[in-house]
């Protein structure tokens, strides 16, 4: 039996695993998808009724879930789908949001990536199938947007995203003393000592510059990825199917490719064997540490949740689901330097590791051709650009933008048709700017 025979089952881990990289190729495709109006999940009546009608059933097990439009529905409510773990937020009240919202940031303006006509901030949002957008500025909630299902209090899967809270939580523990950036992964993980992972210093996990045979290529049924989709997907497996059936089975198969340290790699795998690390290292899961070291103290307004495999494992490369205003506190946290809520949640040496970055020319050779000059450290995207501002990054538009020199931090979801980041960079990455040189100019009375 081939792994295809899993195919129904796990496309949204395969949108999951894909990355901001994989589907990349993908944005110079004809743009044949219904626009973000036509595709409105609540207009479309996905999943409404008691039962809803046939033909507005979604369901995990078939794929249906995941097909576009469907999936407009589905990043919202993953929970109603597939089994998960909560991050809870704890007891305490939520951390107070000051509001002064503005009227003035639909009409900024900006130029597209590689031209085109010029395109308002308003414009930019339906162009990039938004769910929503919330716009913190001197820590101050400014602009605040929701379309389709998605509501303030509602959650919306972070896909990738997911990578830099648990990239922030390994710096946390390196700060601290408990993990050693330089050890080999095999020190802690004995178990995947015989994998490509072994030999890896944990520095190289952080910054994905291992190497590993893990092709990101979903066109061909025999790539690594799509093994590691099937082993992390929580339905029954066939009765003749002989694959690994979790995570951690999976990473023990990873063999070796090219050297590590010598080329940034984006690879899922990477982020999951890490999460591996903090777990061996804390006694406790992912979910289990964000909550702890993160969550609880940030004064989040809901739980988050991460999906999970068939033995609990939560998915450390692309299962968080978390509130939108949620997002934005964790961004404007790292923005102060690790204080938030009255506290210090990490180091000030964690975040100036973060902005610092990592090597440009380690990073240009992944190819990412809209990305001049950025690099990637602990698992966030680093711009390098005048504001020094950097990022968290997930498929189909998940982003969290923080620009210190503007004060600024944008959190969004998105369900944009294309998973690859290629595909809205070019009027994401300008609008971003734009609007971070229009607070600089008018900041807020």
């Amino acid at each position: 039996m081939t792994v295809c025979r899993l195919t129904a089952g796990i496309r949204f881990l395969m949108a999951l695993l894909l990355g901001a990289s994989a589907l990349a190729s993908r944005a110079g495709e004809p743009a044949d998808f219904p626009d973000a109006l036509a595709s409105d999940p609540a207009a479309l009546g996905w999943m409404v009724g008691a039962p809803p009608p046939a033909d507005r059933i979604l369901r995990f097990d078939d794929g249906s879930y995941f097909r576009f439009p469907a999936m407009r529905w589905s990043v919202s409510n993953f929970r109603q789908l597939m089994p998960t773990v909560g991050v809870s937020r704890g007891l305490s009240e939520p951390a107070p949001l000051a509001r002064r919202l503005r009227d003035d940031l639909d009409a900024v303006t900006f130029q597209p990536l590689g031209g085109g006509e010029p395109m308002t901030w308003k414009a930019s949002l339906l162009a990039n199938y938004t769910d929503g957008i919330v716009v913190l500025h001197r820590g101050a909630l400014v602009y605040e947007r929701y379309f389709g299902v998605l509501k303030a209090d509602g959650q919306h899967g972070a896909m990738s995203v997911t990578k830099t809270f648990v990239g922030t939580l390994a710096a946390l523990l390196v700060a601290e003393g408990a993990l050693d950036p330089a050890r080999p992964v095999a020190d802690y993980v004995p178990e995947l000592a015989a994998s490509a992972f072994g030999s890896a210093t944990v520095r190289q996990l952080m910054d994905m510059t291992t190497g590993i045979r893990f092709s990101e290529n979903y066109a061909d049924p025999q790539a690594e990825v799509w093994a590691h989709a099937a082993a992390g997907n929580p339905l029954p497996k066939p009765a003749d199917y002989t694959g690994p059936r979790s995570y951690y089975e999976f990473l023990v198969t990873v063999r070796p490719e090219g050297a590590h340290g010598e080329a940034f790699h984006y690879r899922t795998a990477n982020t999951d064997a890490l999460g591996w690390v903090l777990a061996r290292v804390t006694g406790r899961n992912v979910a289990q540490l964000l909550s702890e070291r993160i969550w609880r103290r940030l004064g989040a307004e809901q739980d988050a949740y991460l999906s999970v495999d068939s033995t609990g494992t939560p998915f450390a490369g692309g299962g968080l689901n978390t509130g939108l205003r949620d997002l934005a506190r964790f961004g404007e946290m790292v923005r102060n330097r690790g204080h938030y809520n009255g506290q210090q949640i990490l180091p000030p040496e964690v975040v100036a590791d973060i902005r610092r970055g990592a090597s440009p020319d380690d990073f240009a050779k992944a190819g990412y051709r809209q990305l001049p000059g950025w690099s990637y450290r602990n698992m966030w995207w680093v711009t390098h650009n005048a504001h020094g501002a950097f990022m968290a990054r997930g498929v189909h538009g998940q982003a969290l933008y923080i620009d210190p020199e503007a004060e600024m931090v944008i959190a969004r979801f998105a369900s944009h048709p294309v998973a690859g980041n290629a595909a809205n960079d070019p009027t994401s990455l300008p609008a971003f700017e734009a609007l971070a040189r229009h607070l600089m100019r008018k900041p807020a009375p």
